[in-house]
């Protein structure tokens, strides 16, 4: 059994872990509710921009006009990875790391040996995750996570759809997380462009697509207008997504953390407590066995 200084030292250890997690998850709620206020403003706004924008694109009739939604061969691939720049968030960031090899191994697998995929990551953990399994991440940008705001993200979406209107890259996908609740995150891979067609849209755009909107002014000038801006939208809304999906997996594991803290804790003293007893019947017992020695 540990001596009694030994239990002593692990009990305050663990006090004071307890305290840093507490306070995490205190921090991380703070967070979570400015976060969650943002993304869910967002949403009804990027539905119905999103709504719109299939009906468009099922209108469209030449390539021209549809340079963001027609499909191509695919020669190379971009992939758009949003993690954290902070860990102790549970499996936030794993969970992309592997969605990410895991496509690139399945669904990629015959551009990764002619290296035509690149990966632009958007956090330090997902950028350490992928060059540890030997993954090239060929572009970074962390300093979007430290202090996001949309104009932060336009430049980078703007960048990725000219290069798409180039044929740099012939199909664009966002893994991400999703926020759902405090406590669930769904890890989404979203295709950014080619835009899909309303057939692979959830049934509330397939809907949408039917409607026949009166647009004025032209058409044309609309296309060239909501389309960028709805691309851009859909991509600041993963990050927002993401950011409110990490403050809420490192809330809960910050709370499971505490609580486990508080179980060892209580276990510590338990053994603290048997440690003193057996070291006090100890003490009793030589002080007996002395007395019965000096009578004899």
């Amino acid at each position: 059994m540990a001596s009694l200084k030994e239990i002593r030292t692990r009990i305050a250890s663990v006090q004071s872990t307890r305290q840093i997690t507490s306070a995490m998850k205190m921090v991380s709620a703070a967070k979570l509710r400015k976060a969650q206020d943002a993304i869910i403003q967002m949403r009804p706004y990027a539905r119905k921009l999103q709504e719109i924008l299939v009906n468009l694109t099922e209108s469209l009739e030449t390539d021209k006009e549809n340079i963001y939604s027609t499909p191509r061969e695919l020669r190379k691939v971009l992939l758009l990875v949003i993690s954290s720049n902070k860990g102790l968030c549970g499996a936030f960031n794993s969970s992309v790391a592997k969605r990410t090899m895991q496509l690139i191994e399945e669904e990629y697998a015959s551009l990764k040996e002619n290296d035509a995929i690149e990966i632009i990551a958007i956090g330090k953990k997902a950028v350490d995750l992928l060059e540890s399994k030997k993954y090239k991440v060929h572009e970074t940008h962390h300093e979007i996570l430290d202090n996001l705001s949309y104009e932060l993200v336009v430049p980078l979406a703007k960048r990725i759809m000219k290069s798409f209107a180039a044929g740099i890259y012939d199909e664009v996908k966002i893994i991400y997380n999703q926020f759902r609740n405090a406590a669930l995150q769904d890890l989404m891979v979203e295709q950014y462009l080619p835009i899909v067609s309303a057939s692979e849209e959830p049934e509330y755009l397939q809907e949408s697509s039917h409607l026949n909107y009166i647009l004025e002014p032209s058409r044309e000038q609309i296309i060239q207008q909501i389309i960028p801006k709805s691309l851009r939208i859909q991509l600041y809304k993963a990050f927002l997504d993401s950011i409110a999906s990490e403050h809420g997996a490192r809330m809960t594991a910050m709370h499971k953390a505490t609580d486990n803290a508080t179980e060892l804790i209580k276990a510590l003293q338990l053994d603290y407590n048997k440690a003193r007893q057996a070291s006090i019947t100890t003490e009793i017992l030589e002080i007996v066995g002395g007395a019965e020695a000096l009578k004899g």
